[in-house]
């Protein structure tokens, strides 16, 4: 028989399942998704640091998990809610299941809860602090939940990006040629698939830590210079602001989510956090040069107040759904941002070409 486990939320709703993969306590900020597909980069995908994701979709983990679709080294989600969970998935690439996936990484998972019914409570409350446990009482995690540190207050970008440089070589370029430009990519909670895509594109690509300075990054003697995606409130982050403002007129940028973010606070705009925040691979956005709306994959939590916008950068993409700003231009310097994630992964491939925009900057930088 089944453990059953409870999701508590911090203002004292119990959703009631059952356990699957780690039978353990976790607390984080719930969250929803609303891809039908990409569980595993769900749950790799660092920018859910410090989160408990709740799927949408009812029926999660029918294709298992494979060794391709990691987007990081490890599950780093705090804990996953779905309404059904599958456990004898159904893919030549499988090669175990997702509870078993849970389970090694010692991350818990709930089922058989009405995921509805929270995206509901999410989406009218705004997101909030919540536990799933299976050995606690309501009141109990109530009472945790009101001594842990809130989401925002915790810088999780040091938590999830490398401590040391690496190249990413696995994949060849499409032309099967030597690379022809140099991309150093500042990791702030990056996914893999932005550095396969750079790769096959032509370009060598090396990922650096968040911490490292402007004039080492420069020393690397990069052609362009991407800031990635990742966690939490970019508030916290004035070192990395620091570093973007000394690397700006020196190599073209682009920024995704997180780095979008940093290139406006830059530049001396500000950021606000959503009331639940953009997650999932089917939401619209419209350039507003050229009037056509893309459906996009996006992971992101905080916004750029477009009334704050000054120094040069304009708004170039709005959120259909809600008039946040999706992507920032700079008038003069070779900078140029987005909210969304052009590498997909989950999601629709309609923005891969802002890659090869970037990569044109590049050339002509050179």
């Amino acid at each position: 028989m089944t453990k059953r486990a409870i999701l508590v939320l911090e203002d004292g709703s119990v959703y009631e399942g059952y356990c699957f993969g780690a039978e353990t306590s976790a607390y984080g900020e719930v969250v929803f998704n609303t891809s039908m597909v990409g569980y595993q980069e769900m749950l790799t995908d660092p920018s859910y640091a410090g989160q408990i994701v709740v799927s949408t979709y009812p029926l999660i983990g029918n294709y298992g998990i494979n060794e391709q679709d990691f987007e990081s080294k490890k599950i780093q989600v705090r804990g996953f809610v779905v309404r059904e969970e599958c456990y004898q998935p159904n893919h030549y690439l499988s090669t175990k299941t997702l509870h078993e996936f849970l389970a090694e990484s010692g991350i818990p998972g709930i089922y058989g809860v009405d995921t509805r019914a929270i995206t509901r409570k999410l989406r009218s409350a705004g997101v909030m602090m919540g536990m799933i446990t299976s050995d606690k009482t309501p009141q109990q995690v109530l009472e945790e939940l009101g001594k842990v540190p809130s989401y925002g207050s915790i810088d999780y970008v040091k938590q999830v990006a490398t401590d040391a440089p690496y190249q990413w070589e696995p994949e060849l370029t499409e032309t099967g040629a030597a690379p022809t430009h140099h991309i150093v990519v500042l990791d702030c909670g990056l996914k893999y698939s932005i550095l396969r895509t750079l790769r096959r594109m032509g370009c060598a690509v090396t990922a650096v830590p968040c911490i490292m300075s402007a004039n080492k990054i420069l020393n690397l003697k990069p052609d362009g210079i991407l800031l990635s995606p990742g966690p939490g409130n970019p508030e916290l982050l004035d070192y990395i602001v620091d570093t973007v403002k000394k690397l700006i007129g020196k190599k073209p940028i682009m920024g995704i989510c997180l780095g979008n973010q940093l290139v406006a606070r830059a530049f001396g705009a500000k950021t606000f956090k959503l009331k639940f925040g953009h997650r999932g691979a089917n939401h619209p956005v419209r350039d507003l040069a050229t009037g056509k709306v893309y459906i996009t994959a996006q992971n992101h939590g905080y916004a750029v107040d477009p009334d704050s916008l000054k120094d040069g950068l304009e708004v170039t993409h709005i959120n259909l759904n809600d008039g946040t700003v999706e992507g920032m231009r700079h008038r003069e310097l070779p900078v140029f941002c987005i909210q969304y994630h052009s590498e997909a992964s989950p999601g629709p491939w309609d923005s891969t070409y802002l890659f090869k925009e970037f990569v044109e900057m590049v050339r002509g930088g050179k």
